[in-house]
């Protein structure tokens, strides 16, 4: 959905993998895309790990639970949470609604 409207995405399956495609791109990577419950590396330790090295970088966490745990989680800083199953349009909408969004250094 993302490619199709436009968005240069760098994927990847694992949240380790995720960390090694950041540092080999030598451009800006605006935003993390992540669920938040993943093995090994979670979401939010993803996040931490590239928002130490990427310090401008906007999170947004997806997640078919709802426990309040995972909603903690989405409440790191630069972050938003959207819950899954969700629609193209709420995902676009989401994205495009942080992108636009000027990035809050007090969070």
């Amino acid at each position: 959905v993302l490619k199709q409207h436009g968005y240069h995405l760098l994927e990847a399956a694992t949240g380790e993998e995720a960390l090694q495609r950041s540092q080999d791109y030598h451009g800006p990577i605006h935003l993390l895309l992540t669920d938040i419950v993943m093995p090994h590396m979670n979401g939010r330790q993803l996040s931490e790990q590239l928002v130490s090295v990427r310090p401008g970088i906007k999170v947004l966490f997806v997640s078919g639970y709802t426990g309040d745990d995972v909603l903690r989680d989405a409440t790191l800083r630069g972050s938003a949470f959207l819950q899954k199953p969700m629609s193209p349009e709420a995902l676009l909408g989401k994205v495009r609604e942080l992108l636009d969004a000027p990035f809050d250094q007090s969070c």
